[in-house]
């Protein structure tokens, strides 16, 4: 897999593209690869991370292969059914760990590539992620989603040395993190088109090769979707290199637009409510599915709007923050609270802020509306394509509320410091209305 797509040349963007990425593997038989990969990074011991349930699915393949070719290794399995991407799972990963080694080789996915990032760059040793499934796109990111005092934020951390997807490990993923694996790929529709959108209201940085990269990963997963769940060897590894590869395209756009927008926000506040107040949660691709096609019915919504200055003007001005901190709080606990904090510093809410962002809205509207249409495909297709696989396409058939996702909408605004659905629909005064238009 090509790993140096854009790394070449200083971009058009300015920038120059680079990833620390020193291999992908990806097929089938490619864990054979390993040792091959260790001689590289000049490994002398390997620190082995795993938990019950990966163990079981290749801990045993790895750990074979090491011994076969004379590669000394401690090892930690997670004891815990379900690990926590927190502060706990942190620091028991570095208390069980071995000072003697100077490689970390995780047999996992999601939460435990996010905590063994965190632990390899605190350890200033190389690190090897073998993939047990195609469930999400952090991979080749450098950064970690993690849980800090209750909040989802993104910490940094590092890319792996070497990202290993055996299709024949993959393959045997529950059918439920494959469709995970597509459900964080279909949110890729919303994040591009919110990317271009923020750089003409904001002027945020923005770079159409990295957008393409992301394009074309998405194609590709979607090219075959109905082999997915009959496991065929393509199918798997197009969904597992389209999730790399977005990875990548975070890394080499610096931040995280290039992979998330809207859809993960609803996916980020479900999993806070779920650890402050222990309500139903799943999988993130699976949330991150969900939260595309509630986007892609407000988008659709907007496309029928015009906004009215004299209007979103009214609505600012008559919007309560101090009610609005009230249901951050009651919705959200401690996790609220960090919210009301961080705007302290964002000041999102600003009059004269909104003023100049509405200014540019307005002007710039028609090629708003062309973005959206050039960007997005119909939530009827992807609702439809997203039923025949068996996947859930509304927060009650994962067992939320359905009545409060007009809240949860509102809420995505405050998660993170970026431009989003929301935050341009409360801008030109229309969020309640789209929002109860979810209803």
């Amino acid at each position: 897999m090509n790993i140096k797509i854009l790394e070449d040349n200083v971009c058009s963007c300015g920038k120059f593209h680079t990833a620390e990425i020193k291999s992908v593997l990806t097929g089938s038989g490619v864990v054979n690869n390993l040792p091959e990969e260790l001689k590289k990074l000049n490994t002398k011991k390997v620190f082995l991370l795993s938990d019950i349930n990966t163990n079981l699915v290749a801990g045993d393949v790895v750990k074979n292969i090491l011994k076969l070719s004379n590669i000394p290794f401690s090892e930690y399995v997670f004891k815990e059914k379900h690990i926590m991407p927190d502060e706990k799972s942190v620091g028991s990963a570095f208390m069980h760990f071995d000072k003697g080694c100077d490689c970390l080789i995780t047999v996992g996915s999601g939460v435990l590539n996010d905590i063994s990032k965190m632990v390899s760059v605190v350890a200033g040793i190389p690190y090897v992620i073998i993939a047990t499934a195609p469930s999400m796109d952090g991979y080749a990111s450098d950064s970690s989603s993690m849980e800090l005092d209750g909040v989802k934020v993104t910490l940094p951390s590092k890319s792996p040395d070497v990202i290993i997807g055996d299709t024949d490990i993959l393959k045997t993923a529950p059918d439920r993190m494959i469709l995970s694996g597509l459900g964080d790929m279909l949110a890729k529709y919303i994040s591009v088109c919110e990317w271009r959108i923020s750089n003409i209201v904001n002027g945020e940085y923005y770079c159409e090769k990295v957008a393409q990269l992301v394009r074309e990963s998405l194609k590709k997963c979607m090219s075959d979707t109905e082999s997915l769940l009959k496991r065929e060897d393509e199918a798997i590894k197009n969904v597992f290199e389209g999730l790399v590869l977005s990875g990548l395209a975070m890394k080499y756009a610096g931040v995280s637009r290039p992979a998330s927008g809207v859809e993960h926000y609803f996916s980020h506040i479900w999993d806070m409510r779920a650890l402050e107040k222990n309500t139903p949660s799943d999988l993130h691709g699976i949330q991150c599915g969900i939260g595309t096609v509630y986007a892609l019915k407000l988008y659709e919504k907007l496309l029928k709007i015009v906004p009215d200055k004299e209007q979103a003007i009214e609505n600012v001005k008559n919007f309560d923050y101090e009610k609005w901190c009230v249901t951050l709080r009651e919705m959200l606990g401690k996790a609220g609270e960090t919210l009301v904090e961080q705007e302290n510093q964002e000041k999102k809410y600003d009059i004269d802020k909104h003023k100049k962002r509405l200014n540019v809205i307005v002007e710039q509207w028609e090629r708003i509306i062309g973005i959206i249409k050039e960007e997005l495909p119909s939530s009827k297709e992807i609702e439809a394509l997203m039923k025949n696989l068996g996947m859930p396409t509304k927060c009650s058939d994962i067992g939320i509320e359905e009545n409060m996702i007009p809240v949860y909408f509102k809420i995505t605004k405050d998660i993170r410091n970026k431009y989003i659905l929301s935050h341009l629909a409360w801008d030109i005064g229309v969020l309640d209305f789209m929002a109860e238009s979810l209803l």
